[in-house]
């Protein structure tokens, strides 16, 4: 059986994907990056989560800045703490000494059958990568939620988690560890409602009102960014593969990582040639990745909101 570790930066969607993971999966640890907001923010909000849900998992704090370049943090989508509108209590709980990048080296070495789901920028795993380059053959897979093969949300062309560390992802994808990812091509066309959001905030249980309320100041930037009417859960599609294998489909391919482009830093290229059949395969490189295209998105968010509203 796999265990698995969540890098995630908290973040409204990466604390609905934190728990519905803890329902389902064996976790055997949580790494934090800076993204949504700074690593000490996000770090907080993996910490309380797990404090308000009564979790006993390892979290380990991690990249407080890209490899290269500047930070780009998503604060007008997820407010100042990472994780607006819920009143999570901080508790006893803290973090690992170890820094991130040597929790996934040890895990790599020490779990069989690892998965890291990183819902975050890339940047730890990619530092995981060049100090120790030997667990690119211990890890059994990456599920990623960033890219697209399509349109972007911080550039015309490039998704945040990518655009916020090009230079990481472009490590991660090239180091022959088997991949997944699912990019904002599916994961921003669903999400959850209003009137899922109200039913979290009238549950009797504390954590899924608080996820509620925190949901529901998610859905109001939403709506005021991009005019939607559902704030979709990107993040909890990187962990579905392994719950409900059923509900995204997959097409293998390759995906490289621009990192020059002034008009496309952070863009994956999805080569998607084989599509077409008067293609030779001689002028495409070798499938690296496994690219989510389509998703049942209804059902879903009807898994995510029965496993939220079971928690007390």
């Amino acid at each position: 059986m796999s265990s698995y570790i969540i890098d995630c930066d908290p973040g409204h969607d990466d604390a609905v994907a934190l728990l519905f993971a803890a329902k389902s999966l064996s976790l055997h640890g949580i790494t934090t990056v800076f993204g949504n907001s700074n690593v000490t923010n996000t770090t907080r909000n993996a910490l309380a989560l797990l404090n308000t849900a009564g979790l006993k998992i390892p979290v380990a704090r991690g990249a407080r800045q890209p490899l290269k370049g500047s930070i780009r943090s998503a604060e007008h989508i997820h407010g100042k703490s990472g994780l607006d509108g819920a009143d999570l209590k901080d508790g006893k709980i803290k973090p690992e000494k170890k820094e991130a990048h040597d929790f996934l080296i040890e895990a790599a070495d020490d779990v069989q059958d690892l998965v890291i789901i990183a819902i975050g920028p890339l940047t730890n795993v990619a530092m995981a990568i060049e100090k120790e380059p030997k667990i690119m053959s211990y890890i059994k897979e990456i599920s990623i939620m960033g890219g697209s093969t399509s349109f972007g949300n911080v550039s015309a062309t490039a998704e945040f988690n990518i655009f916020a560390d090009p230079e990481a992802a472009q490590i991660v994808f090239s180091s022959g560890i088997p991949l997944r990812m699912a990019g904002l091509n599916v994961t921003s066309t669903f999400g959850i409602s209003a009137q899922q959001v109200a039913t979290l905030s009238k549950s009797s249980g504390f954590l899924p009102r608080q996820i509620g309320l925190a949901l529901n100041y998610y859905l109001t930037q939403q709506s005021k960014i991009y005019n939607r009417s559902y704030a979709p859960l990107h993040d909890i599609c990187a962990v579905i593969p392994y719950t409900h294998k059923e509900l995204i489909q997959y097409q293998f391919m390759h995906v490289d990582v621009e990192c020059e482009g002034q008009l496309t830093r952070g863009q994956t290229v999805c080569d998607q040639r084989n599509l077409f059949k008067q293609v030779s395969s001689k002028s495409q490189q070798k499938p690296n990745c496994d690219v989510a295209i389509a998703s049942k998105g209804e059902a879903i968010i009807d898994l995510v909101l029965q496993s939220l509203l079971d928690f007390h």
